[in-house]
């Protein structure tokens, strides 16, 4: 008999659609004697996730009884404590093999499970970026070990307990690869990055289904081959649909403060390929609230999702930058504003794939050299930087914090904090409107 799996990952908004989180559970009920699993960030993060602390996700849990979970960076977006809350009360065993805190396992989880599936022992262990504690400040209390010699203890153990097959839920994003290579799994089901992927390393099967729910991959272990099941073709689950369109209604988000006239995409290609409409909206609504010579959003903070079209309400900008965050004002020299956007490109990044774009500027023209993958100019207002002049920067405390995006920004930098960034939206919409252009603020050179 066939020995498969449902594997789902990075869902983080999907909640915040019901309709499409309905279909999505309809495709993993509808798996028959398979077995689901998610490799994190299936909490967080998203409008419904904000208010109720990632226990949306509770509502699709038990509608889908999926059997073995691990984490992602989200999935601690509001502490510790609320993800051992969400760990106690979901269906699934949840299973991390490098993540603790004070010197325990976080939430009380174990390394690794076996669960039987067609006379086959499966056996499950969870490995988490060891990057986390940076990317994430709610999880600056966590201790993350190296995600690959984890791994090699978990399968060890895993195969002395009698495991036919060893898998491992991964969020490790471009580190997939490398624990595939280094380890002795059967399968590597990845997450972190929003870009699709079924591959074959050797022996080892890589598979990551992409983000917000879209498809679920199907993974047969037995014969070693992926079926893609796109979730826009299954039928709405509706008593799920129906409790999510309850907890939005219950919101208190629907009040429209602007309007836009021509659809302003949030997709992956949009957010991280250049410049961008949305980018350009969030950059300048910083930058008016917080008077800046320029402004900043990395494009990971902003999140993709259904386009901004027509009345735009709260709920909506909520969606775009969904995290308890300020936006914070920071004073730098020339010199150093010219480093922080050396970080633009940001290739290097676990999460990131190689070409992606990662910044999102207002006040600011940046022109970059994708052959040789430098920074060739930054003017501000016109003109080109001053090294040794002052500037002020809006853009958001998260980048203060992480080593990981723009480390050239700290908090030594931070001069001023300003409200939480939906809100800072909000009050931007109501008092200038949604009406962004693409005027040119960052332009990719390229050899011939």
């Amino acid at each position: 008999m066939a020995v498969r799996i449902f594997h789902y990952s990075d869902l983080e908004n999907v909640y915040d659609s019901p309709e499409q989180a309905g279909r999505l559970a309809s495709v993993l009920r509808d798996r028959d004697s398979a077995l689901a699993a998610g490799s994190g960030d299936n909490t967080a993060p998203g409008v419904l996730s904000l208010v109720t602390e990632g226990r949306q996700a509770l509502d699709f849990y038990d509608a889908v009884e999926p059997d073995v979970e691990t984490f992602g960076n989200h999935d601690f977006d509001y502490g510790a404590d609320v993800t051992g809350e969400i760990v106690a009360d979901s269906p699934q065993t949840w299973v991390s093999a490098n993540v603790y805190r004070d010197g325990d396992r976080v939430a009380g989880v174990a390394p690794w499970t076996i669960v039987e599936v067609e006379g086959a022992r499966v056996g499950f262990l969870g490995v988490l970026d060891d990057a986390t504690p940076s990317l994430n400040p709610m999880a600056s209390d966590l201790t993350v070990t190296d995600p690959i010699e984890a791994t090699r203890e978990a399968s060890e153990q895993l195969r002395e307990a009698g495991a036919d097959y060893v898998v491992a839920l991964s969020h490790l994003g471009r580190g997939d690869e490398e624990l595939a290579a280094a380890t002795d799994v059967d399968a590597v089901l990845g997450g972190h990055i929003p870009a699709e992927r079924v591959e074959r390393l050797d022996d080892t099967l890589l598979t990551r289904p992409g983000s917000g729910g879209e498809v679920v991959l199907e993974v047969d272990l037995s014969a070693g081959e992926v079926t893609r099941h796109v979730v826009a073709d299954a039928p709405v689950y509706e008593p799920l649909a129906e409790r999510l369109r309850e907890r939005m209604a219950a919101t208190g988000l629907n009040d429209t403060v602007g309007h836009v006239a021509e659809p302003m995409e949030r997709t992956e290609s949009t957010l991280f390929r250049g410049e961008s409409r949305i980018g350009n909206f969030v950059a300048d609504a910083y930058r008016w609230a917080a008077d800046t010579d320029v402004a900043l959003q990395n494009s990971g903070g902003v999140r993709d999702g259904p386009a901004l079209d027509g009345d735009v309400t709260v709920a909506d900008l909520v969606s775009v930058v969904p995290f308890e965050e300020p936006v914070s004002v920071a004073e730098l020299t020339g010199a150093e504003l010219l480093d922080v956007f050396r970080g633009a490109k940001g290739g290097s990044l676990g999460f990131a794939e190689p070409d992606w774009w990662h910044a999102h500027v207002s006040g600011a023209q940046l022109t970059w050299d994708e052959t040789t993958d430098e920074l060739l100019e930054v003017r501000v207002a016109g003109e080109p930087v001053d090294p040794g002049a002052t500037y002020t920067l809006a853009t958001t405390d998260y980048l203060f914090y992480t080593d990981d995006e723009f480390p050239a920004l700290d908090e030594a930098h931070r001069v001023q904090r300003l409200n939480v960034q939906h809100e800072v939206l909000a009050d931007y919409a109501r008092e200038r409107g949604i009406d962004p252009e693409i005027e040119g603020r960052v332009t990719m050179h390229a050899d011939d």
